[in-house]
């Protein structure tokens, strides 16, 4: 097929698509938990969300099966006429085998071919309160998404045009500037409405990434991180070691939870990334691959950030701004302004894109999707991308601690997309398969496929949102 890709630069894909804006929050909140016990558990992060990454592809194969048993069922397709696999043999068949060429037969539905989303999977496992539950959770997520984004790009302006006057990053109560009597929340909030005035209206349109703002956004993000890491550790080697984070700080495993979650959330878009590898055969050892190279960046941007630098700011970049008090070269100015510029290049185009799957999924809620014309130009075109602009920018308009943000985004709504809500569908996936299709021989099955590991998945879940809730209470009760 013309739209396939290997499967390197599919993993290259799934590379580019989880290592984002959520990497440039861990190193505050790595640090803020202690360094050995910030590494075990983003460590054991990477594992449980690997896991369920296996447990979305398994889902998608009785997916796939699903589909074409329902139309061998309603005499669509003959059940001879299984679909082959990119990667499977043909099979010779004798009269010996005869029987058992009906069990083979049904083992290659199960493939990973067509490209079913998580939407669709819902609709084949779930009821209509499970199918309820999972647009709602994904939709939450999505709004805390378009939030951080908003946030992120307006504290990136305020901090590059009041920098230089303040440097603590995170006091909005001072004046932005000598020369403008303005405080700097108030920047902020000016910056906000700039954003979602220039960014929002490309909702209302039908925007597409394309393959050159793809390659564009992939550059610049290999390249901020690559010179993060290495100006971190010239920092060291220059001046040793100016950050002392403790072993162990358990006040601090909520934020890092919540940014960690989120910074290895790609499940939402697995079967897109999957469906077009040419050779599927070894897909799952591939993408365990790429969580293990991705969790090594991680831990390597976090830890040499945690001991450069005596203080971290919400948002990683934002150590890299120059100050009035910078003695370093042009060049050095010019690449650290690039690197406290970069959110504002990948969040920007990266906001309409969320925003447009957003409403696509408020449409699903309310809509019929299947009878989309019979529904006026104000509903389609006005009404739903103002649900998804409006609450994510009031939301940046109330607040700017991105930490709460993410923590909040990644522990809750992440929490559900990336661990229970595949655990839920494998297991009604796998019910469902074996009493239909009466055999489950699914060569893409999770080699987590063991009930301990739906256990483990879901306690560990509820673990993560109790972490959060407590903490979130004692700091209110601070607060008063």
């Amino acid at each position: 097929m013309a739209d396939e890709y290997s499967s390197w630069v599919g993993l290259i894909y799934v590379f580019n698509l989880i290592v984002g804006t959520g990497a440039l929050t861990l190193p505050a909140v790595f640090a803020g938990a202690g360094w050995l016990l910030s590494t075990i558990l983003v460590t054991l992060l990477a594992l449980v969300s690997f896991i369920t990454v296996t447990f979305v592809i398994e889902t998608m194969a009785c997916a796939n099966a699903t589909v074409h048993w329902r139309r061998v069922q309603s005499h669509k397709v003959d059940e001879s006429e299984a679909p082959a696999d990119s990667d499977t043999d043909a099979e010779n068949t004798t009269e010996e085998t005869a029987i058992m060429s009906i069990n083979r037969r049904r083992k290659r539905y199960y493939n990973l071919n067509a490209k079913v989303e998580l939407g669709e999977m819902a609709k084949l496992y779930f009821n209509k309160i499970g199918q309820l539950l999972f647009y709602l959770s994904l939709c939450i997520y999505l709004y805390g998404d378009l939030a951080i984004y908003a946030t992120a790009v307006s504290k990136t302006v305020v901090d590059l045009t009041c920098n230089t006057y303040n440097n603590n990053t995170e006091d909005y109560s001072t004046k932005c500037s000598d020369s403008l009597n303005v405080l700097k929340i108030d920047m902020y909030r000016i910056f906000v409405a700039i954003f979602a005035l220039s960014v929002g209206p490309f909702t209302y349109f039908k925007v597409q990434k394309t393959k050159y703002l793809q390659v564009f956004t992939t550059a610049l993000r290999w390249s901020a991180f690559i010179i993060m890491i290495t100006l971190a550790c010239i920092r060291l080697s220059k001046n040793g070691q100016e950050g002392h984070p403790q072993l162990f700080y358990l006040p601090g495993v909520p934020s890092l939870i919540g940014s960690s979650i989120y910074s290895f959330m790609c499940h939402h878009s697995v079967p897109g990334l999957i469906a077009p590898f040419a050779n599927k055969q070894h897909v799952i050892r591939q993408i365990g691959l790429d969580y293990l190279s991705i969790c090594s960046f991680y831990l390597l941007l976090a830890m040499t950030g945690s001991f450069a630098f005596d203080s971290l700011e919400d948002l990683y970049t934002l150590n890299f701004i120059p100050t009035g008090s910078d003695k370093s070269g042009i060049f050095m100015e010019i690449i650290k302004y690039f690197l406290g510029a970069f959110p504002l290049f990948t969040l920007s185009t990266s906001f309409p894109i969320i925003a447009i799957t957003l409403q696509n999924n408020l449409k699903s809620l309310f809509l019929d999707v299947n009878m989309m014309e019979r529904y006026n130009f104000i509903v389609r075109r006005l009404i739903f991308p103002t649900l998804a602009v409006v609450p994510p920018i009031v939301v940046a308009f109330l607040t700017h601690n991105l930490r709460n943000l993410v923590a909040f985004t990644g522990s809750y709504a992440g929490v559900l997309i990336q661990y229970l809500i595949p655990a839920c569908l494998v297991y009604f996936a796998r019910q469902h398969c074996a009493r239909n299709i009466g055999s489950y021989d699914n060569k893409y099955a999770s080699p987590f496929k063991h009930v301990f590991w739906l256990v483990f998945v879901i306690g560990w879940s509820i673990l993560c949102v109790i972490f959060v809730t407590v903490n979130f209470i004692m700091l209110e009760i601070r607060s008063k």
